[in-house]
């Protein structure tokens, strides 16, 4: 779990997920829709379609690592996905998120053509 308080960068994908996909759904998910590195130890934060849900995968020095999250009465504020994108959050950011806050009005890190499969 130290891996989720002292990541070098924290990635949200914008897009809801197919939440049957697991560790390596995620991460084909990452390597193919994005140029970011999956052995970094970067946190890749995910959404389902009710936005009820949240995975966040990560590489932990010895393999991925999987993290679930599920609200049981809220909603996470989830930027729109008008724009396919993935933001970049600081760790306080993140704590946020997971507490119930916006944070909407972020910069993208980059912009993809992309569609899901």
């Amino acid at each position: 779990m130290r891996g989720i308080t002292d990541a070098p960068a924290i990635y949200l994908y914008r897009e809801f997920v197919d939440f049957r996909k697991s560790i390596n759904g995620l991460a084909a998910l990452v390597e193919s829709e994005t140029n970011l590195s999956l052995d970094s130890g970067a946190l890749f934060l995910f959404t389902n379609k009710q936005r009820d849900k949240m995975k966040v995968l990560y590489w932990d020095k010895t393999g991925f690592a999987l993290w679930y999250k599920r609200l049981e009465k809220a909603k996470f504020k989830w930027p729109s996905q008008e724009k396919k994108q993935v933001f970049t959050l600081s760790q306080f950011e993140l704590d946020r998120l997971l507490a119930g806050f916006t944070i909407i009005g972020h910069k993208p890190v980059e912009i993809h053509d992309y569609t899901m499969s």
